[in-house]
């Protein structure tokens, strides 16, 4: 790790890297599929075909460059690299400031979610902290303006950034084809890939069971039934308690 790293979000990239990185991994593609809720970004994941067509390959340069930005930070000559690759894929017509801070948002607070719901043990305090820095590092480093409302607060936290983005949902969540393109191929294509070949065919249901009901009203997917959910919880508690014990 650079000394960027071994700052002020050394504790967010053990987090993310070290001691839970597989639901770090699973809360990082739940953000992204979060966007797809949001119309104009969805019509630009959409337009360039590569998310429908790759899910996975999309799914894993997204992870690719996150991971790296965290682990060796934005200082470091690959994070540098990553940086400007983002600046480029990014800068064209459609894509607002507004637009990356809920993105960056996105893949920032829907993994520490994922981690205090299924994880062995909660986010802590510090951890929140280290990743609410690498938030603003991250912004700051792809030239965004200071963030929107009460999260460009100096003084801010988390907290205020998770308020911003349900009221940002609220005010854009809609329904849309893109959307639901996008949510077929990744339901179908990226996490069919994960499960035993048994389990395939439920890929969809599955992946239903982590998504909230405004995502879900979003991207038109109904709530699956409640044996899928309930197998869904059982092996999320069962592998946390597992994990827990060989803490």
């Amino acid at each position: 790790m650079t000394a960027g790293t071994r700052g002020a979000y050394r504790a967010y990239a053990r987090l993310v890297l070290e001691t839970m990185p597989e639901e770090s991994r699973i809360g990082l593609t739940l953000g992204f599929v979060r966007t797809f809720g949001i119309p104009d970004i969805a019509q630009v994941l959409a337009a360039t075909g590569r998310m429908t067509n790759e899910p996975r390959g999309r799914a894993k340069a997204t992870g690719v460059a996150m991971f790296t930005l965290i682990g060796l930070g934005l200082d470091s000559a690959e994070g540098r690299r990553v940086v400007d690759g983002l600046r480029r894929v990014h800068d064209r017509p459609g894509i607002t400031p507004e637009l990356m801070h809920y993105v960056l948002a996105c893949f920032t607070v829907c993994p520490l979610r994922f981690i205090d719901a299924h994880g062995h043990r909660a986010v802590t305090e510090a951890e929140r902290d280290a990743a609410y820095a690498f938030h603003l590092a991250l912004s700051d480093a792809l030239g965004l303006p200071e963030p929107p409302g009460p999260c460009g607060d100096p003084a801010g936290d988390l907290v205020a950034v998770e308020s911003w983005m349900r009221d940002y949902e609220t005010r854009h969540f809609a329904p849309t084809e893109a959307g639901r393109a996008l949510w077929a191929a990744t339901s179908k294509g990226l996490l069919a890939a994960r499960l035993p070949a048994p389990l395939a065919p439920l890929a969809p249901a599955v992946a239903a069971s982590l998504l909230d009901q405004p995502l879900r009203a979003a991207l038109t997917v109904r709530r699956p039934p409640a044996p899928i959910r309930v197998l869904v919880t059982c092996a999320l508690r069962a592998r946390a308690r597992s994990r827990r014990r060989a803490a």
